[in-house]
Parts: C-alpha cells; structure tokens; sequence
C-alpha cells in the first residue's frame, strides 16, 4: 500500500528526473556565453552584444547593446530610428527588458526616442513599475536624460505616403516592416537575461500595441531553466503568452527546440485558418546554453554567437 509519505516521495523522484533534463549535463556540451537573436539584423546585434559576453561581462548589458544596434540604425524600419509609422504617420516604439533575479522594464506607445530598450532598463532600475506607456513613457525619458528626435526619416515618410494610396493593412509574412528583434543572452556566470524591441507592424492603427513590450509574451526569462523571445504577428503570441510558455514548456523537461515546436503548435490549434496566412517564430536558450527556433512559416531566420558558432545565420524549421 501507497502511503501519503511515500507518494509525496515518489513525486518528488519523478520530478527531479524531469527537471535534470533542464538543468543536468546538457545533450552536447556547450560552452558559454551565447547569444542569440531573431532575423537578419540580429547578427549586427549579437556582434556588440558579444563584445560584452567575451569580456565575461554581464548577459543583461549584452542584451541592451544589441538591441541598440538596430534600434539607432535608420536602414531598418521595423526598430526604432526610421521605423515604419502607424497610419496617421507617428512612429511608436515598443521594448522590454528582463534580467537574471526576473526585474524587468517596459515601454509602449513611446514616440521621440531612438533607445526604447535603454529607457525600458531604466524603467526596471529606477522606478517601482514594470510599465510606462505614451506621454508618460516619454516624460519620463526625458527626466533621465535621453534626447528627443524625429524618428520618422525621409524614407520611412515616403513610404508612408505611398501606402496612403491604397491603405490595405495586412502584414506579409518575413517582410522586416512589422517585426522584432529579440534577444537572449546567457554568460559566462551561466546568468540569463533577454530584451525585445520593434516599431511594432507598419500602419497599425494609433495606440496598438503588440506583444513586444510584453513580459510573458514576447520576452520571459527564469534563471532557472531559460529564456525565449518571440517575433511575428503580436496578437497570436499575446494570445497564448509566447514566451512564458516557451520557457515552461523547458521547465517540463522540453530541450528549447521542442518547447519552441509546441508554443507554435498551440498557436495553430487556436487558430487554424489564420496560422496559415501569417508569420509567428520563437527562439528559445536554456541555461545550459542549448538553442532552438520554430516558425508558423518557411523564412524565419535568427542569428548565433558562440564559442562554437561565429555570428551565424540559420533558417528556422516551421509548421507549414
């Protein structure tokens, strides 16, 4: 017969099995930091970040110097400087920011600073709240020094303007003018931390916000086990909480692959006839530094830095 003390133990043996699948010797040994992040642009990102990760810097200062690379680069028009406007022409930015003891920043609807990932950090550090959103976001900014600017360049309004002939809004699936970089970092110390930041989709409507700036959703990081982020069509990330379940799902014993696999499969059970028209992808880490990506859709594409893996970009594997 079964008593309570020895199905309490039981419990705790099979638990322990699933969680030194997490944190027990990693599948293939892998050797910190690294670094990682979504699409293209990440490996611009990853290259200052690794500055910091290579000196045995800290994951959370790594993270905000990538994110900052594509936010001030005015080529890129889905972050920050010379990101695409909402349709009345404003250019809105979105950005949050985790570390390894689970502080975390954000900012929404911010308009007038290139660096939302850096005025998210100081949201974390230097006030009692997670979140600050429009006018206050902007205020607040400025009290810490940050410097307001245009952020909608030449290139950015004419692309604007020419949208405004046909003003259709359907986001097209891997185009970088809707999407994020997310970046997840573990160090040397095997701490994590991570960051997200966008412009959010081209021409959304006035105060839309997507799952960038969302802990849970577009960035979570536990320590314990790991980090994800995600990129793509906000609202179905929001919908399931991406992130968060990313990083549960590897608390469950799923390597970052798998868990990466599972979050997307969710988001196709929920809405299956829209899954197919559009893109969602998450990256995911693991404290012992094991990767994995998976998208709705072929094209998805995310960047690595390791001792291993020199700044390369992979393709990730999708549902469709």
């Amino acid at each position: 017969m079964t008593t309570r003390r020895k199905f309490l133990q039981l419990g705790a043996v099979a638990s322990m099995a699933s969680l030194s699948k997490v944190f027990g010797k990693p599948a293939r040994p892998v050797s910190k930091p690294v670094v990682i992040s979504t699409w293209n642009f990440g490996a611009d990102a990853n290259k200052e970040a690794w500055k910091i990760l290579s000196a045995n810097g800290r994951a959370l200062d790594a993270v905000e110097a990538g994110a900052r690379v594509p936010e001030g680069d005015p080529k890129e028009s889905s972050v920050g400087l010379g990101g695409l406007p909402d349709r009345d022409g404003r250019v809105t930015l979105d950005s949050c920011i985790m570390d390894e003891f689970a502080n975390c920043g954000a900012v929404a609807c911010l308009e007038h600073i290139v660096h939302p990932v850096s005025v998210a950090r100081k949201v974390m550090e230097k006030t009692p709240h997670v979140f600050l959103v429009g006018a206050g976001a902007l205020k607040f900014a400025l009290d810490q020094g940050f410097k307001k600017e245009n952020l909608l360049t030449k290139e950015s309004e004419k692309a604007w303007k020419e949208w405004l002939k046909t003003a259709k809004y359907k986001p097209v699936a891997n185009i970088e003018n809707h999407d994020t970089i997310g970046i997840v970092a573990v160090d040397a110390s095997q701490n994590l931390s991570g960051a997200c930041t966008t412009s959010g989709m081209a021409y959304k409507m006035q105060g839309r916000v997507g799952d960038s700036p969302i802990i849970g959703a577009a960035l979570f990081v536990d320590n314990e086990v790991g980090a994800a982020t995600s990129t793509g069509v906000g609202e179905e990330v929001i919908r399931i909480v991406g992130s968060h379940l990313v990083v549960e799902l590897m608390r469950q014993g799923n390597s970052p692959q798998q868990a990466c696999e599972l979050a997307v499969g969710r988001i196709v059970k929920n809405q299956p006839q829209k899954s197919k028209e559009i893109q969602v992808g998450f990256l995911a880490l693991n404290k012992n530094g094991e990767y994995g990506a998976f998208a709705l859709q072929k094209g998805f594409t995310y960047a690595v830095y390791s001792n291993e893996v020199p700044n390369k970009i992979f393709e990730a594997k999708s549902y469709y």
